[in-house]
């Protein structure tokens, strides 16, 4: 599996070419409880790095999902947006949200790596 990178808002991205799929980390999920549903951009909206691009919601908690990079969406997981369950059982495949079309790669540096996004989790 390509190598992730995660915001400071728990949003993971894997880089596949000029496109990048987005999801929600396994630690975010967990935080929250059983996610119930899920608010997405559709098909051709422009999403803004560190600006909202949708919202999570479970029985404990409600929370906006902010994205982390700049770029077209090109492809939404209808799957995950009708069952939201996808999320929490597999977070980095089958329940991943988007796949955007990147406006600027360099965005991708101010994200932190797996290593270093484990250290901040578990330091929770």
């Amino acid at each position: 599996m390509a190598q992730l990178k995660f915001s400071g808002t728990h949003v993971w991205v894997r880089v596949e070419g000029s496109e990048a799929v987005l999801g929600l980390s396994d630690y975010l999920q967990d935080q929250m409880g059983e996610i119930t549903s899920l608010e997405l951009p559709d098909l051709g909206d422009v999403i803004r790095a560190t600006r909202r691009m949708g919202s999570v919601e479970s029985n404990d908690a409600s929370s906006p999902i902010e994205a982390p990079i700049t770029g077209e969406v090109v492809e939404v997981n209808a799957e995950a947006l009708d069952n939201p369950d996808l999320v929490n059982n597999d977070p980095y495949s089958d329940g991943w949200l988007l796949r955007v079309k990147m406006d600027d790669p360099s965005e991708l540096e101010d994200l932190i790596g797996e290593e270093e996004y484990a250290e901040l989790t578990t330091e929770v």
